[in-house]
């Protein structure tokens, strides 16, 4: 009894992990949920790379030059 117990633990969990969560059915976002969370996400990414880029080209700093006309 208890291998038996031991081997459906085993192929449930198997299968729960060949086929992820993904095989039921979760109510808990639409599709246009999902597709608002993707967009988010991919214009934070964009927000960063282009917060990397500007720190590795200097643009972060504030610059040294005077607003001053010299003559």
């Amino acid at each position: 009894m208890r291998t038996q117990l031991v081997l459906a633990i085993l192929l449930l969990s198997l299968v729960l992990l060949s086929t992820g969560c993904g095989f039921f059915n979760q109510p808990g976002k639409t599709a246009q949920e999902v597709h608002r969370e993707h967009i988010r996400i991919l214009r934070v990414n964009q927000q960063q790379m282009m917060r990397d880029v500007d720190r590795w080209l200097g643009f972060d700093q504030p610059s040294k030059l005077t607003d001053m006309k010299l003559n």
